[in-house]
This record gives C-alpha cells, structure tokens and sequence, in this order.
C-alpha cells in the first residue's frame, strides 16, 4: 500500500506521542519499527531528610537481542505523578547488565557485569546514567546506530541491575548542603562499610548513603510518614539486525590524573570538591573553577553520540581532541520554577552533541582531554564532571548491500525508523 508522506510523518509523530507502554505502531511493507516501554522499579521509602542508595537486580527490561535507541528515566510518587527536585533531589540513577548461568539458583555473587568499554569501568561501567538532568538530557542513538544487548555467551542469562540514589530535602536545613552530601549536614562519622572518613574529605557520597539522614530545621529528627516513590524508566530498542551499526560506551572522568602523573592505571575518583574563590578573583569577577584532565581512548572511530554530566554549580564541560580540536560542549541548563522539570537553582538538563558522520572522529590510543567548569562562588562538595561518548569503530560502517534508512524522525525526540526495500 502507497502511503502518502505528510501523512505518513503525522501518523507516526502522533503514535510515538501516544504510546507510553509498549508499542509496535505500524509495520511499513514488512518492516518494524521502534518498541518502546516503561517501567517502574521497585517502590523506595523516604521521610524528610532521609537517603536512599538501592540496587535492584533482574530488573523489568526488555528482552531479546536488541539495539537499545534510548533510556529515560525520572521519579514519580505512588500516583505517577513526577516528584520535583526540590522535594526529592536524584543524585543519580545507573543501568548495566550482568550475566548467570542459565538456570542459575546461586546467590548474586556468582554474577558476571557486562561492563562499557572504558575509560573509568571499574568505578563507572553503566551503559546509562543520570541524575538531576534526567527529565531534559537527550539520550537518543542517532541512526543507523544502535547499542548491542542480549547477546550473551552460549550459558548464560543477561540480565540488569538498577542504582537510584535519591535525596529527600524536605524540611532540612540546607537543600544544596544535603544534596552535595556536606560532612557537618549529616549524622555519620564512618562510611557505609565502616571505616573511617578523612578529615580533609568535606562531603560527597561517603556520607549521604543508604539511610542516613541530612540535618533537619529541628534536628535529626525526621518525624514524617515514609514516602513511596518509584523511578520511571522508559527504554525505546529495536530488534538486533544488519542494518544497525554497533557503538562503544566510554565514560570519562575529570578526576582522573594518572596519564598527568605518568601512571597507566586509571584512578577514576567519581566526585572531587571545589573551593571557594579567593577574594582577589572574586574583586575581578573571575569565580570560576577549571579542572582539567587527560585520558586515552583504546579503541578510536566516529564519536556519533556525547553529554556531560555536573552537579549543582556547573558552567559546562566539553571534551577535546588530542589536536586540541573541539569534540564536544555539554552545557547545563538550570531550572527557573517550582514545578518538576523546571526546579529553580537546579541542572534539569545538560545539552548532547551529535556530531555529523566523519566529523569527529578521534584515533586508537588518542589522548582526550576534558575540561570541567564550576561557580566558585560558594564551596560546592561531591561535584562531578564526567563525559559520556559513544564511538562507532570506522571498520563498522553500515555493510554493503544493507537495508538503508528511508525515513527517520530521530532528534530531538523518539524516532520512528522504517527501512526502504
């Protein structure tokens, strides 16, 4: 059947639009189209002031052997409705998969990650992750790209674990304080696992763990009924085939100052702290942080995908070529309201860079620098700057005699793909 273009772009806008669960729209001469479905993880409690830093594992996700386009995710109560920063403040969420055997009854120890492909993947090895951005950071795949999942070795299951790390601000002293985790904000003097905090350390994830609890107006106390809330998550795939092009994850870490200081091993650090501004700078209006960094990337291509990631306090971080070339500025943009997704003082997005095919593309072993601005205004703890890629090998280009794409409706919002014949 012959069908008409405009319509056939209305048709599939509205669709994408309407379709929040699962849904196979159309089927164009044969061909599927994207599926797309949400999910809720499982309920977390919060009073005012609490911590929540849960791992869930074998959570609900598609699957099959895919080519996951997107991820999005936000916290919402017990209703569905989206709960704003300033009530509960999204440190973060994470998603990676693991493999068992198939079959397997065992405890979670004898599970394997499937980690990213570097630079940091022993302390940041998600394929997805967010915090307080999440509502307005696009995460899209640009076609004909795809990440590869469900393919796991000849035994084995894949299966996905989730980390949300919420922070409920309610009635506390100070929000921003109790959202970078201040040391003299929360009622902990060891870290989850016991051991001692140093005493140079002024804040960051070592005191807002699981179940701690930051300063309320009147004391500690939390005195308030547990809430239920839930991450919202929405995961948009296409089935695995030949016409997708597969990508690389990298995640990059400003903390990282091995190659500076002439080690091999990375020490990605995650979180490090910015100082606030001499009264020199701050009579030259000159309050701004600059942390700099070098890391190599193994393997090179066409970076086709990049965002960075900060907290509270960011001016942007951009990521460069070993030429100096720009590969990349993520730009945060800060709330101006009350309402969820616009919160006033906090990062409701950071921008993402889709670079045109070829543009940037970036050598084996190509040193990288990454440059993260912070205000220095006041003291920020626990910031990050971390730059999150996707590469394609250029050996991987789409193959010959593939199906090609005819039509895409891909940036900035779901795309529908359908394939000519």
């Amino acid at each position: 059947m012959k069908v008409d273009g405009v319509l056939l772009v209305l048709l599939v806008t509205f669709l994408s639009a309407h379709a929040p669960f699962e849904s196979e729209a159309l089927n164009v001469r044969g061909h599927r189209l994207l599926k797309s479905k949400t999910f809720l993880s499982p309920p977390f409690l919060l009073t005012p002031g609490s911590v929540s830093n849960k791992f869930y594992y074998d959570i609900d996700f598609p699957r099959g052997h895919l080519a996951l386009k997107s991820f999005s995710a936000e916290v919402v109560d017990m209703n569905g409705a989206p709960v704003p920063l300033h009530e509960t403040y999204l440190h973060h969420w994470i998603v990676e998969p693991y493999y068992t055997k198939t079959q397997q009854s065992a405890p979670r120890k004898t599970m394997t990650l499937k980690r990213n492909s570097g630079v940091c993947k022993d302390t940041l090895g998600q394929y997805y992750g967010l915090g307080s951005e999440s509502r307005h950071t696009a995460t899209w795949v640009p076609d004909p790209y795809g990440i590869e999942v469900g393919n796991p070795p000849q035994g084995y299951d894949e299966k996905w674990l989730l980390n949300v790390h919420a922070i409920d601000t309610r009635g506390v002293t100070d929000k921003l304080g109790c959202t970078e985790c201040r040391c003299d904000l929360y009622n902990v003097t060891v870290d989850e696992y016991g051991r001692a905090i140093g005493k140079n350390y002024s804040g960051g994830l070592y005191y807002c763990y699981d179940q701690t609890q930051c300063r309320m107006k009147g004391g500690f106390s939390n005195g308030g009924e547990p809430r239920q809330l839930f991450l919202r998550y929405t995961v948009t795939w296409l089935g695995w085939s030949d016409a997708v092009v597969p990508v690389e994850i990298y995640i990059f870490d400003v903390t990282d100052t091995a190659l500076l200081v002439g080690k091999s091993e990375t020490a990605c650090k995650v979180e490090y702290q910015v100082q606030e501004c001499s009264s020199e700078n701050r009579a030259r209006n000159e309050c701004v942080d600059v942390m700099v960094t070098k890391q190599v990337l193994p393997r090179g291509g066409d970076i086709v995908f990049a965002k960075g990631h900060q907290h509270t306090g960011g001016n942007g971080v951009s990521l460069h070529a070993q030429d100096g070339r720009l590969l990349c500025a993520s730009m945060p943009t800060y709330g101006t309201g009350k309402e969820a997704g616009n919160e006033e003082g906090y990062i409701v997005g950071m921008s993402s860079c889709y670079p045109a095919p070829g543009t940037a593309t970036v050598r084996d072993g190509e040193a990288l620098t990454v440059v993260s601005n912070y205000s220095s205004e006041r003291q920020h703890n626990g910031v990050m700057g971390l730059f999150y890629i996707l590469v394609a090998q250029q050996h991987q280009q789409q193959p010959a005699g593939a199906k090609k794409p005819a039509w895409c409706f891909s940036f900035p919002v779901s795309c529908e793909l359908l394939y000519s014949i």
